[in-house]
């Protein structure tokens, strides 16, 4: 399984908000940054921090995406 942060990247465009500004308010490394760029798995702590930031649930953020079977 994967994971898919795009419902992030819209949710900061809705708020009018770089990830930049997300990463400096949710206190956040760049290479965490960059994991999420790249959907890569990230801690829970850093998941809760940027919900915190942005007043939402994980589910807003975050999509569970299902390996493909051959």
């Amino acid at each position: 399984m994967s994971v898919s942060y795009n419902k992030l990247w819209k949710l900061l465009i809705d708020k009018n908000m770089s990830k930049t500004d997300l990463r400096v308010k949710a206190d956040i490394g760049t290479a965490t940054l960059a994991k999420l760029g790249k959907n890569k798995h990230v801690s829970m702590d850093v998941l809760i921090k940027i919900c915190a930031v942005l007043k939402c649930n994980i589910s807003e953020i975050v999509d569970v995406v299902p390996a493909e079977v051959y």
